[in-house]
């Protein structure tokens, strides 16, 4: 499984390999504060506070552990959110796709659809994933219910999981989408993306 930096098209959104020259955009979509209510970063609402998540992405990624997308509205030009790959592991072909959020305006629309489906398409179809995982916060019920609006099965919740910027003690529900189900899972978001 060989993981390097890629461009994804499609025909709403660019993923690009995330660079501190995207800071600037995602600040101002970052500006809602209701975006990182479950979000493990805080609140990102200047450009130090965006610079200093895009470093440290960019250290994971040195590491081999993540690979940060930027994710660009072609209509826009502009970066409106990031998504990534983390979690990853060669040796078992796996990975997990997370860390996404979008700026208010460009959540529930064909965004989130399309940059799910250029992911997955990527690490199944071209990296040779067995399995690709998600997981939300057990309270984030809006992030749930894409998960699961993707087709992704529902595999359990890891209670007290992970103590969040404010001192909540999050439990994590997880999902996965299994390279036999691929097939199936891409059906229908083909057929989504259509509409």
């Amino acid at each position: 499984m060989e993981i390097a930096p890629i461009i994804l098209s499609g025909k709403v959104v660019r993923l690009e390999p995330l660079s501190e020259s995207h800071a600037p955009d995602l600040t101002v979509a970052a500006q809602d504060e209701r975006i990182w209510q479950y979000m493990l970063y805080g609140y990102l609402d200047n450009v130090e506070k965006m610079l200093a998540l895009v470093r440290d992405l960019l250290d994971r990624q040195a590491n081999g552990t993540d690979l940060p997308f930027a994710v660009i509205h072609l209509a826009s030009g502009r970066a409106v959110g990031m998504t990534r790959y983390l979690e990853i592991r060669r040796e078992h072909s796996s990975m997990e796709i997370g860390g996404t959020w979008y700026a208010t305006e460009y959540q529930r629309t064909a965004v989130n659809t399309e940059c799910k489906y250029l992911l997955l398409k990527h690490a199944f179809e071209t990296l040779g994933c067995i399995r690709v995982q998600f997981k939300a916060d057990v309270r984030n019920v809006n992030s749930i219910r894409a998960i699961e609006r993707l087709g992704a099965m529902r595999e359990g919740v890891l209670r007290n999981h992970i103590i969040t910027p404010d001192g909540t003690i999050r439990d994590s529900v997880y999902f996965s989408i299994l390279d036999r189900e691929w097939a199936g899972v891409k059906r229908r978001l083909e057929e989504k993306l259509a509409r």
